[in-house]
C-alpha cells in the first residue's frame, strides 16, 4: 500500500538519512532506490530547500512531533527542480527517543490543479444554485398564472350561470342552469388536479393546510352534495362517526373525497348506490368509498394511481385521467395510505391516515 500510494512517501531515520522510499517519489524524481537509500533527504533538495528544512523543519519536528504543510523544492535525476508540498510526523519510543520521520509528499502543481479545481467546482456549484432559485420562480410564477388563467374564465361562467338563473322561468332554461353548474363543478375539480399534477412534478409538491379545530364533517357533506347535484339518479349514500377532531387539510380530504366518489361514479354500476363512510378509531381517521360493479382487472390494479390512467371510462366521463394519482398524494402528504381492492362485489377505496400529525409537539 505504501508503495502503490498516490502521494510520495520517505521514511528517515533520526539522523536524517532516508530509510525507505515509495516507487512514486522514485518515478517523480527519476532516482532509484539505491540512489535515495542510506543518502541525507536534505541532498536531494536544492540549497536553499536544505537550509529551510535543517534550520527550520527539523528543529520543529523535534520540539513538536509534527509539521503541516511546508513547501519544499527536490532536485530531480535530471537536476531540475520539483516543487513539493510535503507533511512530516515523527515517531518516538516510549522514552520518548525518536525513531523515525515519515514526510509525505504531493506535487505543488497537483496541489494547485486540485485547489483550481475545488473552486471551479465551487462557482459551479453557486451557479447552479442561482439557476435552481431561477427555476424554482419560474415554476411558481407559471403555477400561478395557470391557475389565473384557467380559473377566471371558469368564475365568469358560473358567474353568468347565476345570474341566468335568477331569471330562469321554464323547465328546459332550469335544466341548462343546472347542466352549467355542475360542469363548472367538474371542471373546477379538474384544474385543480392538474395544478396539484403541475406542482408535484415541477418541484412544489402537495401543499396542506392543517387544521384539527374545524369541523371536517360539513365539507363532506359539501362534497357530497355537489356531486349528488351533478349526477342526478344516481345514489351516493354517506356513513360518519367522525367523534374526536382530525388533524387534517379539510379542502384538501374534500378534494380526495371528490376524486373517489367521482371515480366511482364512473366507474361502478349505475344501478347500485356509492357508499363513503368515515369514521375515527384508534388513533386513525379512516374513509372508505365504495361502489358495485365489475371489479377492476389484476393488470389494472397496479397502474391505478399513476398519472394519466384512465382505463376504460364511459363516454359521458372522459377525465385527465389524474384524479387517484392526486388523491394518492393528498393521502401521501397526511402521512397516510390510500388503498384500494377489487371483488366481482364490491371495489373500495380505503385512506387511513393518523388523526394527529408525527410533526406536532
Amino acid at each position: 500500500m505504501f508503495e502503490n500510494a498516490p502521494c510520495g512517501y520517505v521514511i528517515l531515520l533520526p539522523n536524517g538519512r532516508v530509510a525507505r522510499v515509495n516507487k512514486t517519489l522514485l518515478d517523480w524524481t527519476g532516482h532509484s532506490a539505491d540512489e535515495m537509500l542510506n543518502k541525507r533527504f536534505s541532498d536531494f533538495l536544492n540549497m536553499a530547500g536544505r537550509i529551510y528544512f535543517e534550520t527550520h523543519i527539523a528543529p520543529l519536528l523535534r520540539m513538536q512531533g509534527f509539521f503541516n504543510e511546508f513547501a519544499i523544492d527536490m532536485v530531480t535525476a535530471g537536476g531540475k527542480p520539483l516543487q513539493m508540498i510535503a507533511n512530516a510526523n515523527e515517531s518516538r519510543k516510549a522514552d520518548g527517543k525518536a525513531l523515525a520521520i515519515r514526510l509525505a509528499l504531493i506535487k505543488a502543481t497537483d496541489r494547485r490543479r486540485y485547489e483550481r479545481n475545488l473552486l471551479e467546482a465551487r462557482e459551479a456549484a453557486k451557479t447552479d444554485l442561482a439557476s435552481e432559485r431561477e427555476s424554482s420562480e419560474l415554476r411558481e410564477q407559471f403555477i400561478a398564472v395557470l391557475g389565473h388563467d384557467l380559473r377566471n374564465p371558469l368564475a365568469s361562467i358560473s358567474a353568468g350561470a347565476r345570474l341566468l338563473g335568477r331569471g330562469a322561468k321554464t323547465d328546459k332554461e332550469h335544466q341548462i342552469i343546472a347542466m352549467l353548474e355542475t360542469t363548472v363543478l367538474r371542471m373546477a375539480g379538474l384544474i385543480d388536479n392538474v395544478l396539484d399534477f403541475a406542482r408535484g412534478r415541477l418541484g412544489g409538491g402537495i401543499t396542506l393546510d392543517r387544521d384539527s379545530a374545524a369541523p371536517l364533517e360539513p365539507v363532506l357533506h359539501q362534497v357530497i352534495d355537489e356531486l349528488r347535484l351533478s349526477s342526478p339518479g344516481r345514489q351516493i349514500e354517506a356513513e360518519f362517526a367522525i367523534d374526536v377532531p382530525v388533524d387534517c387539510d379539510r379542502s384538501r380530504i374534500g378534494q380526495l373525497v371528490s376524486n373517489l366518489i367521482g371515480n366511482a361514479l364512473s366507474h361502478g354500476a349505475s344501478d347500485k348506490p356509492v357508499c363513503i363512510r368515515a369514521t375515527t378509531e384508534d388513533g386513525l381517521f379512516k374513509l372508505s368509498v365504495a361502489n358495485g360493479g365489475e371489479p377492476i382487472p389484476e393488470a389494472a390494479l397496479d397502474k391505478l394511481f399513476e398519472p394519466f390512467f384512465r382505463g376504460k371510462v364511459r363516454p359521458s366521463r372522459q377525465g385527465l385521467g389524474l384524479g387517484l394519482h392526486i388523491a394518492s398524494q393528498i393521502a401521501k402528504a397526511h402521512e397516510g395510505t390510500l388503498t384500494v381492492s377489487s371483488t366481482s362485489e364490491e371495489t373500495c377505496f380505503t385512506f387511513v391516515m393518523p388523526l394527529r400529525s408525527s410533526h406536532l409537539p
